[in-house]
């Protein structure tokens, strides 16, 4: 007859964290992860210090609250790259396709024609990108 053994808690902060890793992949976000770290940790500690539930579930508290600080203060200002739009074009170079006319014209960008605006400008003069107001970009001649 086999007996049933309850599982070790420093196993089971560390599954937990390899789950919530894991959710990561499910659920859009980068946010899982940071709780699931803490959860790791939490395993780890538990393994070296044998520490009461009493003990552990504050400890996986302020280290989830300490991973998540950390990681909106690390992302505080960075814009991901995709899912930029037109913002995305900011700096890059093109060719006019059609000229610029009292401060209006159009610019062919990969396949996508946009309209443009800026100083008037013949057709075929390279011109970077310097803003975007709404789905116009706002040029200057490349000297």
């Amino acid at each position: 007859m086999s007996s049933l053994h309850a599982i070790d808690p420093a196993w089971a902060w560390v599954l937990a964290g390899f789950v919530l890793m894991g959710g990561e992949l499910l659920l859009p976000g980068v946010f899982l992860v940071w709780l699931g770290l803490a959860a790791f940790v939490t395993g780890l500690v538990e393994t070296a210090f044998d520490l009461p539930w009493q003990a552990q579930l504050p400890l996986f508290a302020v280290l989830s609250v300490i991973a998540v600080t950390l990681s909106t203060r690390l992302n505080r200002g960075h814009v991901p790259l995709l899912n930029r739009g037109a913002h995305g074009l900011i700096g890059r170079d093109i060719v006019l396709d059609t000229a610029i006319v009292e401060g209006s014209g159009r610019a062919r960008v990969d396949d996508t024609l946009w309209r443009v605006s800026g100083p008037d400008l013949p057709a075929g003069t390279r011109v970077r990108v310097t803003g975007v107001e709404g789905t116009v970009l706002t040029v200057a001649a490349v000297s």
